[in-house]
C-alpha cells in the first residue's frame, strides 16, 4: 500500500484511512518500531489500563471474594520436608 507524506505544520506525516484505523483498533497512540530497513507502526495497547479503578469498584460492591476455597487449607506440608 502506498501512502503520501504530507506537510503537517513544520513536520511531515502520513494519513491512515478510516478502514485501517478501525481494522487495527488504533486509538490515540502508535508504537513506532525501527527495524533494519523498515518502520513498523503498531497500535499502542494498554491492556491493564484502569484495572485499579475496576478493582476498587469490585471491592466496594463485594465482588472481590474468592470463587473457590483455598486449596492448601487441608494440605500437610510435613511430607515435603
Amino acid at each position: 500500500m502506498n501512502v503520501s507524506v504530507v506537510q503537517i505544520g513544520n513536520s511531515k506525516g502520513i494519513r491512515l484511512s478510516k478502514t485501517l484505523i478501525e481494522k487495527y483498533n488504533i486509538k490515540d497512540t502508535l508504537e513506532m518500531i525501527l527495524e533494519s530497513g523498515y518502520i513498523v507502526l503498531k497500535p499502542k495497547s494498554e491492556p491493564r489500563k484502569d484495572w485499579g479503578k475496576a478493582f476498587e469498584k469490585m471491592h466496594k460492591s463485594g465482588d472481590d471474594k474468592m470463587l473457590m476455597n483455598d486449596v492448601f487449607v487441608d494440605e500437610d506440608f510435613e511430607e515435603w520436608k
